[in-house]
């Protein structure tokens, strides 16, 4: 039997950015953007075929302890993980592995090495991020629990509306170059980096 060994990533962006506050800060020092790499991801893609949506859809509710499966573009999260589902057909489960898939009713694939997640908050994270994303951020149209995918400078991403603000998920070549871009542009708003 082959013992189980943690798996260790290495950060996309480790070594390049410095903690504390940048920027043009508040008149209480406070931000009005914070930005946080949220480390040690894990993520798995689970797709079901196009007549076992609902059969995978279940596996996927029970594996974060949910009474159904998001819609599209909605995520649901528990104490277990969170399920977002990205494409009709895809879901994407975060922090918790995948349950096996008959290969009859879909597929999975361990994308954790893939992507940074960082997490956007602040009183200004919205407009931040509508610096980069076409897309109506008001709590009123993008409230807790939705899902988008969308593009920055051609780099398709992933937002997400969680109970702790916003989590993009950026494909880990291009995280780098993002990052910069967004410390950059946060900086007009009052930039704290955790």
């Amino acid at each position: 039997m082959v013992d189980q060994v943690k798996v260790i990533r290495a950060s996309a962006l480790a070594g390049h950015y410095g903690i504390g506050k940048f920027g043009t800060l508040g008149a209480d020092d406070t931000p009005g953007v914070i930005l946080q790499e949220l480390a040690d991801l894990v993520l798995y893609q689970v797709a079901a075929w196009p007549d076992t949506v609902d059969q995978v859809g279940k596996q996927v509710a029970d594996a974060i302890g949910a009474d159904q499966a998001p819609a599209p573009c909605r995520s649901v999260s528990s104490a277990t993980g969170s399920a977002l589902r990205v494409e009709p057909l895809k879901w994407w489960l975060c922090g918790i592995r995948a349950p096996d898939i008959d290969v009859e009713r879909g597929t999975v694939l361990d994308i954790s090495h893939s992507r940074t997640r960082l997490l956007i908050t602040g009183p200004d994270a919205a407009e931040f991020l509508n610096r980069f994303l076409p897309l109506d951020l008001r709590e009123s149209v993008f409230p807790v629990g939705s899902v988008a995918s969308s593009v920055i400078h051609h780099v398709g991403v992933t937002l997400c509306m969680s109970e702790a603000g916003y989590e993009i998920f950026i494909p880990r070549g291009f995280a780098l170059s993002l990052w910069h871009l967004f410390v950059d542009v946060a900086k007009q708003f009052g930039l704290e980096v955790c």
